[in-house]
């Protein structure tokens, strides 16, 4: 007779729920999210789980996406540690509860829990690890204050208690912190070595996994900030290997995906990019993925407008909005190319007074000066240069020295200085092709044609705008296509093009470099008339720029 007949059914559900847990211990170990998920939630529908296990449960429900049941649990296992007397476990369960509150957007909640976690700690006058865990989301909060000498002591001191007990998870996120510090106390080198030094760990599997998720985005969040993309390009290739190893995770892979998106947009693999930007966009009823979503509908917008797809653009560039994601540099430039001046100059300035430290500056002013430029304000486009040049220098990044480097030839052609922008614009040029952007290097060629045209160059002016056309036309960029493909028409094409003779009499200062200001002066007319003028001139032209005009002006021999 089988001997599970004698069994009771309280002996019976007590060995499921044995083996349930077992299972699900072994799951968690091999990093099989799923089937910890499944056979922990058994278990613990069967029989109440010790803290640890609770804490299991809580970290296999946020690595499947099931992060508002995650924290559930999580509070749970708070509770169950105190019960146990376990004060240290009930803080590191209230700090990591605090810490994903924090991240998701609810600061209020997650500042009770983080309180909560002092308030134990401080009541036991505990000596454990815990007591640095909480340094950590201190020190965020004063650098983020702006206190960044204050944030640094604390990092240090976070990394100095994990050393102390040996817990990887901590000296990791202390380093973090310490060279997020360094980067904003101006030591940029210093501080993208201490991200180096965190990547080896998270490399070296030293680190939990719901940690190793945490660095991988934090640090390729910052290196994109920074405009370091050699080595976000080279963490975000390390955090898709690291998500392909482990099938059932689904927090960190919006944030991966669209990083490679991102990147492969500056690589000139629009379409590949495209695809991944709207896979992430399509999660977004999956709250799990919600950090993504914004960044995700930006890529798109950019994509669109790269395409001259502006109605596709200006759903995405809403969407964008619509998750907390801010629109610009690209709503602004779409508007520049769209022939409506008034909005983009705006659209940027506005923006751009709202931003506040460089890295984010630094992202609105490339549009910022091609805008200021467009709109006549040359004195201001120099402005914008010269704080682009001074955050390209501080960081030394290839990107920001790039951008400088094509706004300053920029500003230089408008001021009639064509031999010196040509300078520039070479070494901008040079910059982009190392970094295999042909995007960006198609519009620096397209602007050093206009400089050697400007120096009666012809032969190599044409053969630069040939460059830029073909490659404008192989990455499908229509609008950039066919502004380029209007410098290469015969000389013999209807000159003025429906352009009234005031229109064409400004036409003509615009290719002279004077700013609207002196041409109101010299015709006479209001600065806003002239601005009307010049807004005229490039929608019938179909140009979007000042140096754009002084290339039609030169080549339909206007002047």
């Amino acid at each position: 007779m089988d001997l599970a007949l004698y069994l009771t059914y309280d002996e019976a559900v007590g060995s499921s729920a044995a083996n349930a847990l077992e299972r699900g211990r072994a799951a968690y170990d091999q990093q099989a999210w799923a089937d910890a998920y499944a056979a922990l939630s058994a278990a613990a529908e069967a029989t109440p789980l010790e803290p640890d296990d609770l804490v299991r449960l809580s970290t296999a429900a946020a690595l499947t996406g099931r992060e508002e049941e995650g924290d559930e649990v999580n509070a749970r296992a708070y509770q169950a540690f105190l019960a146990r007397g376990d004060v240290a476990g009930a803080a590191r369960s209230a700090f990591w509860l605090g810490m994903r509150l924090q991240n998701q957007g609810e600061p209020v909640r997650a500042a009770g829990w983080l309180a909560r976690a002092r308030r134990i700690l401080d009541e036991r006058q505990e000596d454990c690890v815990e007591v640095g865990y909480l340094l950590i989301s201190r020190a965020r909060e004063v650098g983020e204050g702006g206190d960044v000498h204050g944030g640094l002591a604390l990092a240090e001191q976070a990394r100095q208690i994990g050393e102390r007990f040996g817990d990887h998870d901590l000296v990791a996120m202390a380093q973090l912190g310490l060279g997020l510090g360094r980067m904003r106390a101006g030591s940029s080198a210093d501080g993208l070595a201490c991200l180096d030094e965190v990547m080896i760990a998270v490399e070296a599997r030293e680190v939990s996994p719901l940690v190793a998720g945490v660095l991988y985005c934090n640090v390729i969040n910052i290196c994109h900030e920074v405009f370091d993309l050699r080595r976000a390009q080279h963490w975000t290739e390390g955090l898709t290997r690291w998500c392909a190893s482990q099938p059932d995770l689904v927090p960190f892979r919006g944030q991966c995906q669209v990083h490679r998106a991102q990147i492969l947009q500056l690589h000139g693999a629009w379409p590949a990019a495209m695809d991944i930007a709207q896979s992430v966009a399509d999660a977004r009823a999956r709250r799990s993925s919600s950090l993504a979503i914004g960044p995700a509908f930006y890529c798109k917008a950019e994509l669109h407008r790269l395409r001259g797809e502006f109605a596709r653009a200006e759903d995405a560039y809403r969407e964008a909005s619509r998750w907390s994601h801010l629109p610009e540099p690209g709503l602004a430039s779409m508007r520049l190319a769209q022939g409506r001046l008034e909005a983009a100059v705006a659209n940027i300035t506005g923006a751009l007074e709202e931003a506040g430290p460089p890295t984010l500056r630094s992202k609105l002013l490339p549009a910022y000066v091609e805008i200021m430029l467009a709109a006549g304000d040359v004195a201001a486009a120099r402005r914008g240069t010269q704080e682009l040049v001074a955050v390209a220098e501080q960081f030394g990044a290839p990107f920001l020295k790039a951008c400088a480097a094509h706004a300053l030839g920029s500003v230089r052609l408008a001021e009639g200085d064509p031999r010196g922008a040509l300078a520039e614009l070479r070494a901008a040029c040079s910059e982009w092709q190392q970094l295999d952007a042909p995007y960006e290097a198609a519009r620096s060629r397209e602007l050093i044609g206009l400089a050697s045209r400007a120096l009666g160059d012809v032969d190599h002016a044409r053969l630069d705008l040939d460059a830029a056309f073909w490659a404008f036309q192989q990455l499908g960029a229509a609008s950039d296509a066919a502004r380029v493909e209007r410098y290469l028409r015969p000389a013999t094409e209807s000159a003025a093009n429906g352009l009234t003779q005031r229109e064409v009499q400004v036409l003509r200062l615009v290719a002279a470099g004077k700013s609207n200001r002196a041409i109101a002066t010299e015709l006479v007319l209001s600065e806003k008339t002239v601005a009307r003028h010049v807004s005229n001139i490039f929608t019938k032209l179909g140009l979007s720029s000042r140096s754009a005009a002084t290339a039609y002006a030169y080549e339909h021999a206007l002047v």
